[in-house]
C-alpha cells in the first residue's frame, strides 16, 4: 500500500492511496491511534470510490462513529482502465435497459464479470489496511448499494472476517448462491417505487440472505432517493454490531 496524499478536514483525514492497479481512499479520525473497528463501503455501478454518496457516509462514519473507513475503485471503475470484455458486457446491459422490462439479468452479469475480481481485490485491501498501526485488526462491516450489493453479497459471503453489512437496492438475479452463504446481521435498504430493481426481486433477494439477524427497511422514492435518515440507522446498526 502506498499513500499519495493525506487531507483532514473537519476532524477526518482522508489518505489516498494505490494497492497495486487499485486506486483507493481511507478515511480515519484526525486523532486515530490503535485498532478500531473498519467498514469496506462499495459504491454504485458507474461510480467512484470518491462519489458524493460514499464520500458523504464514510465521513459521517468515521467523525461520528470513530470507524476507519476504505473505498477502492471496482474493476473498469474510476481511475481503472476500462477493458474490452468490459464495453462488450456494458453494451448487454445498456441494450438491455433500453429495451425495458426486468433488468435483472445483464445486471447480473455484469456483477458476476466484476466480482471475479472485485472479491480478491477487497480481501488484499482489507489484508493492507489492517496491517496499518491507525486500524488495525479489528471487527470489519460492509456498506454497500446496487451495484455496491452485487460486488458485496459474494464478498460477505467469502470473507470471515466480515461481521455486519448493510446491503440493498438489488435483486436476486445471479445473487442467491452466495446470498445463501450470507450468514452474518444484515440491514436491507429497499426503494418500494425502484425504477431500476422490480420490487419483488430485491424482496426475494432479502428472503435469500440465509441470516436470522436480518431487517428490511423499506422506503417510498426511485433507486437513487433513499433518505437521508437511513444513513442515521445504517451508523447505528454498525456501531451495534462493530463496537
Amino acid at each position: 500500500m502506498r499513500f499519495t496524499s493525506t487531507t483532514s478536514h473537519d476532524g477526518v483525514t482522508e489518505h489516498l492511496f494505490t494497492l497495486g492497479e487499485i486506486p483507493g481512499v481511507l478515511w480515519t479520525p484526525d486523532d486515530a491511534a490503535g485498532p478500531r473497528p473498519l467498514i469496506l463501503m462499495g459504491h454504485g455501478g458507474g461510480q467512484h470510490k470518491q462519489a458524493p454518496g460514499i464520500v458523504a457516509h464514510a465521513r459521517r462514519f468515521a467523525a461520528e462513529g470513530g470507524f476507519a473507513v476504505v473505498a477502492a475503485d471496482a474493476p473498469h471503475h474510476g481511475e481503472r482502465p476500462k477493458g474490452e470484455d468490459f464495453g462488450r458486457v456494458l453494451a448487454g446491459l445498456r441494450a438491455g435497459m433500453a429495451a425495458g422490462g426486468d433488468n435483472g439479468g445483464p445486471l447480473a452479469a455484469m456483477h458476476e464479470f466484476l466480482s471475479e475480481r472485485s472479491v480478491p481485490e477487497w480481501r488484499a485491501v482489507l489484508d493492507a489496511v489492517q496491517e496499518l498501526d491507525f486500524v488495525g485488526a479489528g471487527p470489519v462491516g460492509y456498506w454497500g448499494l446496487s451495484m455496491g450489493c452485487g460486488l458485496g453479497v459474494p464478498f460477505v459471503a467469502a470473507e470471515p472476517r466480515v461481521r455486519a453489512a448493510v446491503l440493498g437496492l438489488l435483486g436476486v438475479h445471479g445473487l442467491a448462491e452466495a446470498a445463501a452463504r450470507v450468514t452474518v446481521p444484515v440491514r436491507f435498504l429497499l426503494q418500494w417505487d425502484d425504477d431500476l430493481v422490480p420490487r419483488e426481486q430485491g424482496l426475494a433477494l432479502f428472503d435469500a440472505l440465509a441470516t436470522a439477524g436480518k431487517t428490511l427497511h423499506a422506503n417510498r422514492g426511485k433507486h437513487g432517493e433513499v433518505p437521508a435518515f437511513e444513513t442515521d440507522s445504517s451508523l447505528r446498526f454498525l456501531t451495534r454490531h462493530l463496537g
